[in-house]
């Protein structure tokens, strides 16, 4: 594809689609649970979306959210695609027996949806808990390469993950430099993690919205992230609005791996100054 430095292509019955456009998924519907947990936000419990996607029904209309109001305004239903993470609060099963739960994301728009519950699997404590609690959390640090679109995580100076991932692009569709989306330069500390977070930015007639976003680690203070990625599989080039976009899975390790530490209950933790892991943005090989 011209323009591109993602060259992968995937060939399907009806001819070859580019890789970036592809996204990996399973279909693996799960058994509702029949009650919710007691927590902190009341009850309810942390979900993610494990089949391809899920049509919604929106609860309190009408759409607040843009993404929302953008997708009814071409016919489409609410959808949430496989890897989404969102608080269900209620659950309830209509007249022919299908269970639902309420869903609705504690910073969102204020929209609140009905899913079909076999699409959701409930997260488990056990699942976000910290790897390499024990380590000195000053010896861990991530090194996110622009040169190269890749992420490592340190250990000293021993190298425990890597992954490939998707910096700020430079560049829109059109071919204009568009400098305030690269991914900001320097070393800066990771002042709050969130489960799930709805995600925007730009302004309201060239922004975009992300609901739902998962294993968000903010580590700039206007926003800069490194966070799940459920709309493109185009790792290994810039192709974020300035966060550092990553696989669902690499997403979800960086999170549990760098400090600060956040429990299932809230999911949510910001910390003051000197905060958690320092992550150091390098734009050319040392």
């Amino acid at each position: 594809m011209p323009g591109r430095i993602n060259q992968r292509f995937v060939e399907t019955p009806y001819g070859f689609v580019w890789g970036g456009y592809v996204q990996p998924v399973l279909n693996q519907p799960n058994v509702p649970v029949t009650s919710l947990p007691q927590t902190s936000l009341g009850q309810g419990m942390w979900v993610e979306v494990t089949v391809p996607y899920v049509d919604l029904v929106l609860e309190n209309p009408p759409a607040r959210a843009p993404w929302l109001q953008y997708q009814l305004s071409i016919n489409l239903p609410p959808r949430f695609y496989f890897s989404q993470i969102v608080w269900a609060d209620q659950i309830r099963t209509d007249e022919s027996g299908q269970v639902w739960y309420r869903l609705n994301e504690k910073y969102g728009s204020g929209d609140i949806f009905w899913g079909q519950a076999e699409a959701f699997r409930p997260l488990t404590a056990e699942e976000v808990s910290p790897i390499s609690p024990d380590m000195d959390p000053a010896q861990k640090r991530i090194v996110v390469r622009i040169w190269d679109q890749t992420l490592s995580c340190f250990e000293g100076n021993i190298e425990v993950y890597f992954a490939k991932i998707s910096s700020g692009a430079l560049w829109d569709t059109w071919g204009n430099r568009v400098d305030a989306w690269a991914t900001p330069v320097g070393e800066s500390p990771i002042w709050r993690k969130a489960i799930s977070l709805p995600l925007s930015g730009g302004s309201a007639s060239a922004g975009w919205n992300l609901p739902a976003v998962g294993w968000v680690s903010l580590f700039v203070g206007t926003g800069v992230a490194i966070h799940s990625t459920y709309w493109h599989n185009n790792y290994g080039e810039p192709s974020s609005r300035g966060c550092v976009n990553a696989s669902p899975g690499d997403a979800k390790w960086i999170f549990r791996w760098s400090q600060p530490q956040v429990p299932y209950d809230p999911g949510d933790v910001t910390v003051e100054w000197p905060g958690g892991t320092i992550v150091s943005v390098e734009d050319k090989e040392a």
